[in-house]
């Protein structure tokens, strides 16, 4: 997949519980007063394969949920992730390729398929790994409940933490900007302007956008 990219790509991912979604409105509306008009996207995408997708995500497993989220992936990609980075606008994303790294990993999917089957999808300019400490996010997910079988697991938050180091990682030897902000002792709003800091004027110049392979050293 190749397009011209004027815009910015920034994704946002984290373990379950580490207040990713209070963190983009935050931003989102931080983004706003500093007049940086910003296009908000979530994986899966709410169109008919995103909505199969999430619908369906606890009854299908390892392989076959990986495919599919992959499968939405490649269509968000070409409806909106191309167009908006060709448009020169500023793209945030709501979980992207980490995500799937981490989760299906915890769905039992090996790493090295995982990369293979994301290989084609375009890395972001900007990747933002939220974390916290396993013990914030399990007080986290207590209070706010289990929404998804991921959530069940009591050592969830320790695996989904680690993973996540171990993606940061993967992205950074691939050439993918990592931005890792541990929000334990953050509010929304200062993890919010810990990202908007990072994000560059717009439109970029235009350049050539083409995938960037995820490669993981043996």
């Amino acid at each position: 997949m190749t397009s011209i990219r004027r815009g910015f790509f920034l994704s946002i991912d984290g373990p379950s519980g580490v207040g990713k979604s209070t963190t983009l409105k935050e931003l989102h509306a931080l983004l706003d007063r500093r007049g940086t008009p910003a296009r908000l996207t979530t994986e899966p995408p709410h169109d008919f394969l995103g909505d199969f997708t999430r619908s369906h995500a606890g009854q299908l497993h390892s392989l076959s949920l990986a495919c599919l989220v992959a499968a939405a992936r490649y269509r968000h990609i070409e409806t909106t992730v191309e167009p908006a980075l060709a448009a020169g606008d500023l793209l945030i994303s709501d979980r992207y390729v980490p995500s799937s790294l981490v989760l299906q990993q915890l769905d039992g999917v090996h790493l090295d398929f995982l990369l293979d089957l994301n290989r084609l999808a375009p890395a972001p300019d900007l990747a933002v790994l939220l974390t916290a400490s396993p013990g914030t996010i399990a007080e986290r997910i207590a209070a706010s409940g289990v929404t998804h079988r991921f959530r069940g697991d009591p050592t969830g938050p320790s695996r989904e933490v680690e993973l996540y180091q171990e993606t940061a990682a993967v992205l950074a030897e691939s050439g993918t900007q990592v931005l890792v902000i541990d929000t334990s002792d953050l509010t929304p709003s200062e993890v919010a302007r810990q990202i908007a800091d990072a994000v560059p004027a717009l439109p970029l110049p235009s350049k050539s956008s083409s995938s960037t392979p995820i490669t993981q050293e043996s």
